[in-house]
């Protein structure tokens, strides 16, 4: 934690000329491009198995309509057509789970009054009215248009158009799958998986504003990734 906590302080000093108090949320925002940054290959690679994954439904249909019956020779069946293609369907879960670390390195980092032995200074720096140790409860004790309040009305209002955006593009590509028979839940999955999108919001306003400022940043990232990887 203390390795991590002087990384950010470094990222900071560095970026103090240019965004004085706001430098250690800066340097928050500049550390969460620099892991989507080393994580991008992996989104790339991503990009290209859930191309493949489309190209295979087809396939994937045919093999559905000749083992209705037979739910297990279909398992066995599918997984081989996506060892033949050499596309894995998990591969789309690795650029996320790898970010994890870092989420909860900021939310432990901004959780936590100490860090070693000493007092944990990170904790009194802010982004403009708002504490990066706050949450969004704190905020609101000084009125949903105070200083602070405005701050995450300002995330609340990225997030949630980056939101509509996934949402349209998950739907879209929902749209594109048509619904198997003897597939259980498929057609509900279809219709809740756009709505997801909007957890970000609830994240944003439960953990601490470093934590937040790293999902806002990441899920943009993601936002304009994808759109120009599609």
């Amino acid at each position: 934690m203390s390795v991590f906590a002087h990384l950010v302080e470094q990222l900071a000093d560095l970026l103090q000329p240019f965004f004085h108090a706001s430098a250690t949320a800066a340097a928050i925002v500049l550390f969460t491009a620099l892991v989507r940054l080393a994580t991008h290959p992996l989104a790339r690679a991503t990009a290209r198995g859930q191309r493949a994954r489309t190209a295979l439904q087809p396939r994937i249909s045919e093999l559905r309509a000749k083992h209705a019956r037979d739910p297990e020779r279909l398992q066995r069946a599918v997984l081989e057509l996506h060892t033949e293609a050499k596309v894995s369907p998990f591969s789309g879960l690795l650029p996320g789970l790898l970010q994890l670390p870092a989420f909860f390195l900021l939310y432990h980092l901004f959780s936590n009054a100490t860090i070693g032995d000493g007092r944990n200074t990170l904790l009194d720096h802010d982004l403009l009215a708002a504490p990066l140790a706050g949450r969004w409860t704190d905020a609101l004790g000084g009125g949903i248009f105070g200083g602070a309040g405005l701050v995450y009305l300002a995330l609340f209002a990225v997030v949630a158009a980056v939101a509509t955006v996934n949402f349209r593009r998950t739907r879209r590509a929902a749209a594109e799958i048509p619904v198997q028979a003897g597939v259980p839940g498929q057609g509900a999955v279809g219709r809740v998986a756009p709505f997801l999108s909007f957890l970000t919001l609830v994240t944003v306003a439960v953990v601490p504003l470093a934590a937040a400022l790293y999902v806002v940043t990441s899920t943009t990232w993601s936002a304009v990734e994808r759109a120009m990887l599609s």
